[in-house]
């Protein structure tokens, strides 16, 4: 494969789910389906059956979607790596939200199955803490992110999410969330649209998860990192254990930083971004960060098999 320019992985979130995810991968690729056995035996249930036939509310559950797109995205690493041998190496890797969790697994700090058991544990206990004190989430659409904290400083809301230009992302309790939706419409919002979540995610309302999150991460042993991890909270390079431990446990309470993450990247030199994984979001997102660099979306089996003319190599 000819030399590319510098590239980045990167991995999507939890909202990239749907039914029949992941089945062709399987079907084509022995390493996929090494890596749907795992995630079920680690697991202890089927979640490769729930990823290929539903039902899509259990898909939809926060401690189910986690590590169902987190599989299915190392899933496709892995199936580009075995169809491809000569697939370029990234210069970083990133991930939204959940999607951190496999750049981490991509970035060597833990294996997969250690990685899939922390996803779990990670949507178990927001969908807990969801549980305990009701929250929700609204994507903003047309507002500065200036504006919109107005908004968040009136409602007692938060923007958890920094996506791309005019695409930001609010958090918190029910009540509070609905006045800060009005508010930015009032505002100017052309668009604001209510998230299918269980919980304010990546406000303080996710505090009661952040205690038993820690005590699980110290639990395990992590390596550093083999490739900078683009973390989430600071948009900064993750290039030792300690430093992505402490990410995964800051980021369930702290904003998104995706936009500037993206940003960070571009000025270390980053030219074309790959994104992993089922969905489309994140190719979508960064075409609005920057025109300037070239997206590479692989997500199933045919885009596997054509990854060198995706890559035009």
């Amino acid at each position: 494969m000819a030399e590319l320019t510098k590239i980045a992985y990167v991995f999507p979130g939890q909202g990239s789910q749907w039914v029949g995810m992941g089945r062709d991968l399987y079907q084509d690729f022995a390493s996929a389906r090494a890596i749907f056995a795992q995630a079920d035996e680690v697991l202890g249930f089927a979640l490769s059956r729930l990823c290929f036939e539903g039902p899509e509310d259990e898909l939809r559950q926060t401690l189910n979607a986690q590590p169902a797109i987190l599989t299915v995205s190392y899933a496709c690493l892995e199936a580009v790596r075995e169809s491809s041998p000569d697939f370029p190496s990234p210069a970083f890797v990133a991930g939204h939200s959940l999607g951190e969790y496999t750049a981490l697994a991509a970035a060597g700090v833990l294996d997969f199955a250690t990685t899939v058991y922390l996803a779990r544990e990670r949507g178990r206990l927001m969908h807990e803490a969801g549980m305990a004190r009701p929250g929700s989430m609204a994507a903003v659409m047309g507002l500065k992110e200036s504006q919109l904290d107005e908004v968040c400083r009136q409602t007692g809301t938060y923007i958890v999410n920094i996506n791309c230009p005019g695409q930001l992302v609010i958090s918190g309790d029910k009540d509070n969330v609905a006045q800060a939706m009005d508010l930015a419409k009032a505002k100017g919002a052309p668009r604001v649209v209510p998230l299918a979540v269980s919980g304010a995610f990546h406000t303080p309302l996710m505090q009661p998860a952040v205690d038993k999150m820690a005590e699980i991460v110290e639990g395990l042993s992590f390596r550093d990192p083999v490739i900078p991890i683009i973390a989430n909270t600071t948009a900064q390079p993750l290039t030792t254990a300690q430093a992505v431990k402490e990410e995964l446990i800051r980021q369930l309470c702290n904003c998104v930083q995706w936009q500037r993450s993206i940003e960070r990247m571009i000025a270390e030199g980053v030219t074309t971004f790959i994104e992993l994984g089922p969905g489309r979001v994140l190719t979508g997102l960064i075409k609005r960060i920057s025109r300037d660099v070239g997206t590479v979306n692989i997500g199933d089996a045919q885009a596997v098999k054509s990854v060198d003319d995706l890559l035009g190599t």
